[in-house]
């Protein structure tokens, strides 16, 4: 059987693979992380940390601010929509982004569905905590796949949980008969065919990255050596007392998250992270957003 062949999204976002993508409110922040060897920026008004705290109604970026950040760095540059707002994703479209985040993080739009993301030629990258919602977004169209992990906390333990949960059901799929395949397809909404690919290549057929409550060098490695293929920082490094400093060591920790000699190196001297929240305390769980 013939290979099947790749979209430019899934290319792209390929290309991205072992890298970090970080959240910027301003073209100053954009640059400071590409020099710190961000494979890419994600534009947005108000990191995740801000819009827990001020609460609100979170929307998609000022299409000024996103110029801005396209002018000002030459690595790809993303921005995020409201889960189901078609709308806000054919502005970015416009703006010919490089890559739309369908985001809990912002306030949903459509409390039913999701984007359609089959009728963009720009790619889609969206959240998931497990097997089912990964493959329902994929299914609609998503290129990459992400943990929601817990956004704005600085706290690492949601992005874990829900990157092991997706490893073990997808390798529990190798002792699935057909028929309870069959059963969990209906009952997840996604297609059998889909699923049957997934067992067989135990692996979603998308890159994924982890996001959600990344907050240092070490919080990066841990997520890579579980079997992340890149990783999104967002207040991690921007509420950190030298986002500088703290977005160079976060990229290098992705790199070399095998050295724990090098690891210790790099995490050694940081001026201190973002303050972190118990997840059991929050009023909103973001990452239970359209699932």
């Amino acid at each position: 059987m013939a290979k099947p062949q790749t979209t430019l999204g899934e290319d792209l976002a390929r290309m991205l693979k072992g890298g970090v993508i970080m959240d910027v409110v301003t073209a100053k922040q954009a640059k400071i992380a590409e020099a710190a060897g961000a494979c890419a920026v994600m534009a947005l008004e108000r990191v995740p940390s801000d819009i827990r705290a001020q609460g609100g109604v979170a929307r998609m970026s000022d299409p000024q601010l996103i110029k801005e950040i396209q002018a000002a760095v030459s690595i790809p540059v993303m921005a995020k929509v409201r889960i189901g707002h078609t709308a806000e994703a054919r502005i970015l479209e416009a703006l010919k982004i490089d890559f739309i985040d369908e985001s809990e993080v912002l306030t949903p739009a459509d409390p039913f569905d999701h984007v359609d993301k089959r009728g963009f030629k720009v790619p889609f990258v969206c959240g998931a905590t497990n097997l089912g919602e990964a493959l329902r977004r994929i299914n609609e169209g998503a290129a990459m796949i992400r943990t929601k992990g817990e956004a704005g906390t600085g706290n690492v333990v949601e992005a874990v949980r829900h990157l092991k949960l997706i490893q073990r059901e997808i390798r529990e799929l190798k002792e699935t008969d057909e028929s309870m395949l069959e059963m969990w397809a209906e009952m997840e909404r996604v297609p059998l065919t889909l699923l049957k690919q997934v067992r067989k290549d135990q692996r979603l057929p998308v890159v994924t990255f982890v996001a959600g409550g990344i907050a240092t060098p070490a919080d990066a490695a841990l997520l890579m050596q579980l079997g992340a293929e890149g990783v999104f920082v967002g207040s991690g490094i921007f509420k950190s007392k030298d986002p500088k400093r703290m977005a160079e060591a976060i990229v290098l920790a992705t790199i070399h998250y095998k050295d724990a000699k090098k690891l210790a190196e790099i995490s050694t001297g940081l001026p201190l992270p973002m303050p972190g929240l118990e997840v059991a305390t929050l009023g909103t769980r973001m990452q239970e957003r359209g699932v």
